[in-house]
């Protein structure tokens, strides 16, 4: 369990990682003068990067740590379903 969790780790930061280079590289192409729609292009591609990536996120959150609540019951569950439900409608806004 404790390897697989590593490993899951290093994927979410190789992900970030690549987002990160993405931003970057919209850094380079406003330096170099890129053409606006070539750099709204590439904007669209990084925001659809970081949208999967809070997706999956939610998803993994939902799946251990709300479940887990509701299981629990109580206080705790409604505290977890209240954040779920706010972090969903954050990334619905956005």
């Amino acid at each position: 369990m404790p390897g697989e969790k590593k490993q899951h780790k290093e994927d979410v930061l190789m992900r970030l990682r690549r987002i990160e280079g993405q931003v970057r590289g919209l850094q380079r192409l406003v330096e170099q003068d890129t053409y606006c729609i070539d750099v709204l292009t590439q904007v669209s591609a990084t925001t659809r990067a970081l949208q999967s990536f809070a997706l999956q996120l939610l998803d993994e959150h939902m799946a251990t740590c709300v479940s887990d609540a509701v299981a629990e019951g109580g206080e705790e569950r409604e505290k977890k379903l209240r954040e779920a439900s706010n972090a969903i409608a954050r990334l619905v806004r956005s």
